[in-house]
């Protein structure tokens, strides 16, 4: 069954956008969102992060990195993750304004807080069209190296998903299979919109 699939992390940025690019060349119906207030990007300190707002392109954040430190923000993966965001959409979205990108049937999250988010915000939408959407957390680290491994995990689980008839009848199999396989705990639950 071909369905309709959202990653969400915090910033919209690497593991939302890792997942979204795998998934985007494997011929997925895809779109990727960020829940924070603002997006984050490191700095040259813990105090002193780069801050943008959703909508700004991946190429001004590209530009105004390399302007402020090319060195730095190459060498710790910034400058490559949003050259690879540029080529796959313009600009970082915001899942609590995408309510005009249309439904989805699954919405994949990559920790917890975000999750929360997800899910407080389905269930404060009006729900008109009484269709069902699946959430599913899985943990993955905000880093580069574990952000690549999730985004294969998620198109094993996608993939899963996608292959049986129907989600709703399915779902406690797959994840148990799914969890046993990888070695990884999900948490999920349905919303409706």
């Amino acid at each position: 069954m071909k369905m309709r699939h959202a990653m969400v992390c915090s910033s919209n940025q690497n593991r939302s956008m890792e997942a979204h690019s795998l998934l985007k060349r494997h011929g997925f119906d895809v779109s990727s969102y960020g829940t924070g207030a603002h997006v984050k990007l490191p700095g040259p300190s813990l105090r002193e992060p780069n801050v943008y707002e959703f909508g700004t392109p991946y190429k001004h954040m590209f530009d105004d990195l390399r302007r402020k430190d090319p060195d730095l923000y190459r060498r710790n993966g910034i400058l490559p993750m949003l050259k690879r965001n540029s080529t796959v959409k313009p600009a970082p979205q915001r899942w609590q304004e995408n309510a005009s990108d249309g439904s989805f049937d699954v919405v994949l999250t990559f920790e917890e807080k975000v999750f929360d988010m997800v899910v407080e915000d389905l269930h404060n939408r009006e729900h008109v069209l009484m269709k069902s959407v699946l959430v599913i957390n899985l943990d993955v680290k905000d880093n580069h190296e574990e952000a690549a491994v999730g985004a294969r995990v998620a198109l094993d689980l996608c993939q899963e998903l996608e292959a049986t008839e129907s989600w709703e009848d399915a779902i406690d199999d797959i994840v148990t299979a799914f969890e046993r396989q990888h070695r990884r705990k999900l948490v999920y639950s349905i919303s409706f919109y």
